[in-house]
């Protein structure tokens, strides 16, 4: 299958440097305006371990990546804006998964409600999201918001947009935020489209009831995994076209995270047998 049409090694999954450039620019002022002291730093927490997910603390120690760690200075700062390219399904770029019955899931690889009933293949990702309130130096968690995620699947295609996979709403989900302002959804890795670092999108919200009412987005994002982890998981089958394009590609030279990925790039553990357990606390 291939939902894939790009010019010049930009993915149409984003829009563009047009519409990515604005935000990347101003990711890069805020930073400017911090290393002339005109913007005051928010104290951070030193234990971060104490937002990780169980999940995370009990996979497999065969394999460990660490992205983010506690002692960043910028860890306290909100989580940087990123587009959320043309295939959000939040409404506002055609079809819209969050007002569908069933969107409030901890487990995203099947589709639900009408559509196709198709489940998403590949090695099996424990995504848990910390939301923390950013302006208590992320001392504080945000009980009560929602997260919505979504993804490419292994062949880096995204459901209800991406030629052959239409029909489907997969690897898309909702969740309320706990007492720990965590979220935890069971994924599959995903592969590695052509002009993209690998990655997984998410939006939060200020509840659930906004979140599948798709209004009042508080913030838009996106995750990165690590490097060595995609090299391993890329070995696997159904994997392959993404060795080559993960090849051309690097952190550093992104279009989204090439101006600073210290805050989202997650900690991920487990190892292919296993499953991976990928884990990020989002300041907002």
């Amino acid at each position: 299958m291939s939902g894939h049409h790009h010019d010049g090694g930009i993915h149409e999954h984003d829009r563009g440097l047009s519409y990515d450039l604005p935000v990347l620019a101003r990711r890069r002022m805020i930073r400017l305006m911090a290393g002339a002291s005109l913007v005051p730093l928010v104290g951070c927490s030193s234990d971060e371990s104490s937002s990780a997910s169980p999940s995370s603390s009990a996979a497999s120690p065969s394999g460990s990546s660490t992205g983010a760690s506690s002692s960043s200075s910028a860890e306290c700062a909100t989580i940087p804006d990123e587009t959320a390219g043309p295939f959000p399904g939040d409404g506002s770029n055609g079809v819209n998964v969050l007002k569908e019955s069933g969107v409030v899931r901890g487990d995203i690889t099947s589709s639900f409600g009408d559509f196709a009933g198709g489940t998403a293949d590949g090695v099996p990702l424990t995504i848990t999201l910390t939301v923390v309130d950013a302006a208590s130096g992320c001392g504080t968690p945000k009980a009560g918001a929602a997260v919505y995620v979504w993804q490419c699947d292994r062949e880096g295609n995204y459901s209800l947009y991406s030629e052959g996979v239409t029909e489907e709403n997969y690897l898309r989900g909702v969740q309320e935020t706990d007492d720990k302002g965590q979220v935890t959804f069971r994924s599959v890795f995903p592969g590695c489209y052509p002009g993209r670092w690998p990655h997984i999108h998410f939006e939060v919200y200020g509840s659930l009831d906004d979140a599948t009412a798709a209004t009042s987005i508080t913030n838009t994002s996106q995750l990165a995994l690590p490097q060595d982890v995609c090299d391993t998981v890329y070995t696997t089958d159904g994997y392959g076209q993404s060795v080559p394009n993960l090849g051309r590609l690097s952190l550093e030279d992104d279009l989204v995270f090439g101006d600073g990925h210290e805050q989202q790039l997650a900690t991920v553990t487990g190892s292919v047998e296993k499953g991976y357990t990928a884990t990020l606390t989002v300041p907002v």
